[in-house]
């Protein structure tokens, strides 16, 4: 299902062109993973899951803290700019991460885990076997996989930077892993499914209140100018790990010391 290397880069590439912002823009919409309080602030609403993804900032090996130092500070550029303060709700720092594969969530995690109690046991169960097998099928694999950030992308509910491989390899190395998950036939036994084309991208918000009246032109404009910005000093990205790991919301994203990691 996921696109060849060639046509990964042309997708990708045509989502951080102007054009493609101002498209975007025009169908924006409110995230329902954050909610109003009483009190008028944005919290995180319950949607849990699980999803294949490298360590989030916070527990990053040290080769990727100079590439999430500078993506913190892109995320507070972004911030910065002259909009409705509800506009994005940020991801906490703390919790950037690129995701590898998206499992379950929210609706189908909770009726999955309702059918089958023994759901999250056998999840895990089921990758430390694909992870051991993917690790085993590594003997031509390139090392390290890198990965470039290409831009920012704007997204139905969010917004945030699109990465590209560095070369073919290190992008089929990624694929050869999704393929490895979503067609492994005790995943789909246990009601796992590929539902999107992989796009690596690192989320640094979600779309808040969007006013009626919102320039939309006027924010598309402010993106490409700080896109501009950003293209003068694109950081690189290094996969050397893939994680099991559960979130409740989308501000923190965990997992138990014998949950199965892979060491790529």
């Amino acid at each position: 299902m996921d696109d060849n290397y060639q046509t990964y880069l042309n997708r990708v590439a045509r989502m951080t062109l102007p054009e493609a912002y101002k498209s975007q823009i025009q169908h924006i919409q409110e995230s329902s993973k954050f909610s109003l309080t009483p009190e008028g602030e944005r919290q995180a609403m319950p949607f849990p899951g699980y999803a294949v993804m490298t360590p989030p900032s916070r527990e990053e090996e040290s080769e990727n803290l100079a590439f999430y130092a500078k993506l913190q500070s892109y995320q507070q550029e972004l911030l910065e700019l002259p909009l409705n303060s509800e506009l994005i709700m940020p991801v906490p720092p703390t919790s950037l991460h690129l995701t590898l594969a998206d499992l379950v969530w929210e609706s189908a995690y909770r009726d999955i885990c309702e059918k089958n109690p023994d759901f999250e046991q056998q999840l895990r169960s089921c990758f430390a076997e694909i992870f051991q097998q993917y690790q085993e099928s590594m003997t031509n694999a390139t090392h390290p996989i890198r990965w470039q950030m290409l831009g920012l992308i704007v997204m139905p509910r969010s917004i945030g930077i699109c990465l590209a491989p560095q070369d073919q390899s290190c992008y089929e190395q990624i694929t050869n892993l999704r393929r490895g998950i979503f067609q492994n036939p005790k995943l789909i036994a246990l009601g796992i499914e590929q539902n999107y084309h992989f796009t690596a991208h690192i989320t640094l918000g979600y779309f808040g209140e969007i006013s009626p009246d919102i320039d939309r032109d006027h924010l598309s404009s402010m993106l490409q100018e700080l896109n501009q910005r950003w293209l003068l000093s694109l950081p690189e990205f290094v996969i050397r790990r893939a994680e099991l790991r559960k979130f409740d919301d989308m501000t923190r994203f965990y997992r138990e010391p014998e949950w199965p990691i892979l060491v790529i």
